[in-house]
């Protein structure tokens, strides 16, 4: 989960000089809300549809596009062949991890440390400096199973 700040997004956006709107503070106040989802922008213009209802996908998909500019937003890219968005935690070092179940389409996080070794082996071995990774697991989730 994100530690980064309602506050902290607001002032960014408008510190790089663009306009807060009151469509994009709907979208970032949502995301907020609901940040241990990961959402497409079609789901994010969905639910901030029903506080605004005279907001346009248009504005949905610029705001999401900007906020990915300013680095407050990471897109994410899984099977099912649209883009996921969350916010960005400023505090790790690499992103963490994704399982993603393949009936129902459920993103989960994962935050493990499994891969520090392995990660240390490949820049070892291959003298190379890893700046990030990203690793996703697909199967079915536990209310999938029953």
């Amino acid at each position: 989960m994100s530690t980064i700040s309602l506050n902290r997004i607001l002032s960014n956006v408008k510190e790089n000089g663009h306009k807060l709107t009151p469509q994009r503070r709907y979208i970032i106040e949502i995301m907020m809300k609901n940040n241990q989802e990961h959402w497409s922008t079609e789901e994010i213009y969905a639910e901030v549809k029903k506080v605004c209802p005279e907001i346009g996908i248009a504005t949905v998909y610029r705001t999401v596009q900007m906020l990915e500019e300013l680095n407050l937003l990471t897109k994410h890219h899984f099977s099912e062949g649209c883009s996921r968005y969350e916010f960005a935690d400023e505090t790790k070092n690499h992103n963490h991890h994704h399982i993603v179940c393949t009936k129902c389409g459920k993103v989960m996080e994962i935050q493990d440390t499994y891969f520090d070794e392995l990660e240390r082996h490949i820049q070892d071995d291959m003298n190379f400096n890893i700046t990030n990774h990203t690793v996703t697991f697909y199967g079915i989730c536990e209310d999938c199973k029953e």
